[in-house]
């Protein structure tokens, strides 16, 4: 028996003890929006560091303003081996409403499904499920090898659901300590229970609220409509001249380093046959809407987009107030994909904005997010090691994926540390993240933890 294979062997054997340390970690509620779970989060970083050093690691629990996070460092075999940080999170989202959760959400349970076992519990994927996975890898190989085959820095935080407002800090603060080759992350999906897939594209987000205003006060609409001006009437139409008939957006220079998706990653995406109108119908849609002339998956992960999320102003309460109001406000995002600058984006939009604005009107935009899109170059060696540990683990290749999503932590690792992040995950498209019932399938947990067993034998190998 190989070494490889005796180490995916052990875990196996093994299963049901990491399957057991998995549930100790979701009974612990971990919420980090809810300050009476304070000493939940301060528990789930103690039960973190005591895991890290029973498995030969060096590890603390590290104060923040807010919740804590777990360092932890184990040597492997030193010299010039490569050096991995992983990253996670153990705080978890608010659990309510209760009643539509069909079992507790911090009493795990094992229930039937269509691809077996699957595990109930809030956190169970997201990202307590793919963090002990990992883990549990980096405890096969400490129990059968006695350590890990490269260096490893693991960073787990505490704050991930409720934007990791203290994560840059930490990382400023910390850069010696979190010096490494890449970042790997399991906080995705997988394209489908028999299809692993890298996530090596994160759009980024220009999140803005716009604000109209133009009488110094509400005015009664009898008295002075159709001479004074409206600013929800002049915000609308600002707003619906955002995109053309084609869904094209308007804004001076807003595809200005858009990059057209490569022929070979466009072929990989045709084949795999996404059916959009089955997308669209899980959600009581039918018809794609986006850039016309663009495939559904290329839309998703690969195009820029602008929406708007919320839009208010003037009287919206019970019966009837007949005013022009004084004001109107919209919150306006922009998910934007590598090659674009968001503060270039900024700039169009205001520049879109003034252009539209009456001479009797005032505009002001607020910039309440910003960051970048992030790629991470398909033949890296580190995107190379995972596919080789995927394809064999799965007997497929895996896809390399787009994710139509912002990671904040992504785009912080690059910019503090310099790091590009692998992002392997195990999740599926129905886990339920952040709703009732959250699950994770035991078989995509089983796969990941063999898997990432593999991507340690595979970053290891010069």
């Amino acid at each position: 028996m190989t070494e490889l294979a005796a180490l995916l062997a052990h875990a196996d054997a093994r299963l049901d003890d990491a399957v057991a340390r998995w549930f100790a970690l979701l009974r612990i509620p971990s919420i980090s929006a809810q300050p009476a779970h304070a000493a939940d989060c301060k528990r789930a970083a103690d039960w973190l560091r005591d895991y890290l050093a029973a498995i030969g690691f060096t590890a603390e629990v590290k104060a923040t303003a807010g919740h804590p996070v777990v360092l932890a460092h184990h040597p492997g075999p030193g010299g010039d081996a490569p050096h991995i940080l992983y990253y996670g999170h153990y705080d978890v989202q608010p659990p309510e409403p209760l009643e539509l959760w069909t079992t507790p959400p911090f009493e795990p349970a094992l229930v039937d499904g269509p691809h077996g076992k699957r595990v109930v519990a809030r956190g169970a994927v997201d990202d307590k499920g793919q963090t002990m996975m990992w883990l549990e890898a980096l405890r096969v190989w400490h129990e059968k090898q006695g350590g890990p085959p490269v260096r490893v820095t693991v960073l787990i935080e505490g704050e991930e659901e409720i934007g990791s407002r203290n994560l840059d800090d930490f990382l400023e603060a910390n850069q010696a300590a979190l010096g490494a080759d890449v970042t790997v992350i399991s906080d995705t999906n997988m394209w489908d229970i028999a299809t692993p897939a890298i996530s090596t594209r994160v759009r980024g987000m220009v999140y803005t609220q716009i604000d109209i205003r133009a009488a110094d006060k509400d005015l009664h609409s009898g008295l002075f409509g159709g001479s004074a001006a409206n600013p929800i009437n002049i915000l609308t139409a600002i707003l619906g001249a955002l995109k053309d008939e084609n869904g094209s957006i308007r804004i001076p220079g807003f595809y200005d380093g858009v990059p057209e998706l490569p022929p070979a990653l466009a072929q990989q995406w045709a084949a795999l046959n996404f059916d959009e109108r089955a997308f669209l119908g899980s959600v009581g849609l039918s018809i794609p809407a986006g850039e016309k002339g663009r495939g559904g998956l290329e839309r998703l992960w690969a195009r820029p987009t602008a929406d708007i999320n919320g839009i208010w102003g003037g009287y919206t309460g019970e019966g009837s107030k007949t005013v022009i109001p004084s004001e109107a406000h919209a919150k306006l995002s922009f998910r934007l994909v590598p090659g674009q600058e968001p503060a270039k984006v900024v700039a169009g939009l205001r520049e879109f904005i003034l252009a539209r604005l009456p001479e009797d009107a005032q505009a002001s935009i607020q910039l309440l997010s910003m960051g970048p899109g992030i790629e991470m170059p398909p033949d890296s060696r580190f995107v190379r090691a995972a596919q080789h540990a995927l394809q064999e683990e799965f007997g497929t290749p895996p896809v390399l994926a787009g994710c139509g999503g912002s990671i904040p932590v992504v785009e912080s690792l690059r910019r503090i540390l310099g790091l590009d992040s692998l992002l392997m995950g195990f999740g599926l498209d129905d886990d339920q993240v952040h709703s009732p019932n959250e699950k994770f399938e035991l078989a995509c947990f089983h796969r990941g933890l063999r898997s990432h067993v593999r991507l340690l034998a595979a970053l290891a190998a010069k």
